[in-house]
C-alpha cells in the first residue's frame, strides 16, 4: 500500500475519477439536469486537478520546476474561475436591483 501512494498511482485514481465527475457532469449538463455548463464545470475542477498532478510530480521526484509550473497553472485557473463568478454574480445583483426599482 505504501508504494501505492508514494508511486503516485492514488493520485492517478483521484484524477481517473475527477475526469469521470466531469463527463458525468457534462452529459447531465446535455440532458438539462445540471446547472452548470461544460466551461464552468472545467474551470472548476481544474484547479484540483493541477494541484494533484503537482503532488504527484513531488511524490515521484520530478524537477522543482514542474511542480512549481502546475501550482502556478492551478492559480491561474482559480483566478479565472473567480472573475467568472464574481462577473456572473455582480450580473445577477444588477439585476436585481433593476427590478426593485
Amino acid at each position: 500500500m505504501a508504494e501505492f501512494f508514494s508511486s503516485g498511482h492514488s493520485i492517478d485514481l483521484v484524477l481517473f475519477l475527477i475526469g469521470l465527475e466531469a463527463i458525468g457532469l457534462m452529459v447531465l449538463w446535455r440532458m438539462g439536469r445540471c446547472p452548470v455548463p461544460p466551461l464552468a464545470t472545467l474551470l472548476i475542477l481544474a484547479p484540483g486537478s493541477c494541484l494533484l498532478v503537482a503532488a504527484r510530480a513531488a511524490l515521484t521526484g520530478a524537477a522543482w520546476g514542474w511542480v512549481s509550473f502546475f501550482l502556478l497553472v492551478a492559480l491561474a485557473i482559480h483566478l479565472v474561475d473567480l472573475r467568472q463568478r464574481w462577473q456572473h454574480w455582480n450580473r445577477l445583483g444588477s439585476a436585481e436591483g433593476l427590478r426593485g426599482k
